[in-house]
């Protein structure tokens, strides 16, 4: 995620606009910015979360109430992407999570996943995020 795209870069490749908007959301997010994260998803955005300790939320609002407390639990929060595979408005991100869990006592947790995404307008319409609780709960235990 070392680069940045023109304008000129985006209306020539659609896949750029994806990839614009995938890398400005995770810039946010490791910013530790909730209202930068909420500004790159679109109104109707759905965050969908696969895991037992995650949950789901329906549109821009509820997503923006839910940041607030979620990055002051996960203290130190930093997705480190292994790829951005990019396929017209989807794209794919493998990655490193890192935190400490604040209502844990401050413990460390690192855990792979993979986050899902669609794009349109420049804006991230739906995110769906695959990791493992399991993996979450043995290293707080």
């Amino acid at each position: 995620m070392g680069f940045r795209l023109t304008a000129d870069d985006t209306d020539q490749d659609p896949g750029a606009a994806t990839r614009a908007a995938v890398e400005a959301y995770l810039a946010a997010l490791n910013a530790h910015d909730a209202d930068a994260v909420a500004a790159r998803v679109a109104e109707d955005f759905v965050n969908d979360h696969t895991s037992s300790l995650g949950r789901s939320r329906r549109g821009r609002a509820e997503y923006r109430a839910a940041l607030t407390g979620f990055l002051e639990d996960f203290a130190d929060l930093r997705y480190v992407p292994e790829r951005v595979l990019v396929d017209g408005d989807s794209a794919a991100v493998p990655y490193v999570m890192t935190f400490r869990m604040r209502s844990a006592g401050d413990r460390p947790v690192r855990i792979r996943g993979v986050f899902l995404f669609t794009v349109a307008g420049g804006l991230i319409t739906r995110r769906t995020d695959y990791w493992d609780s399991g993996e979450v709960h043995r290293q707080l235990a």
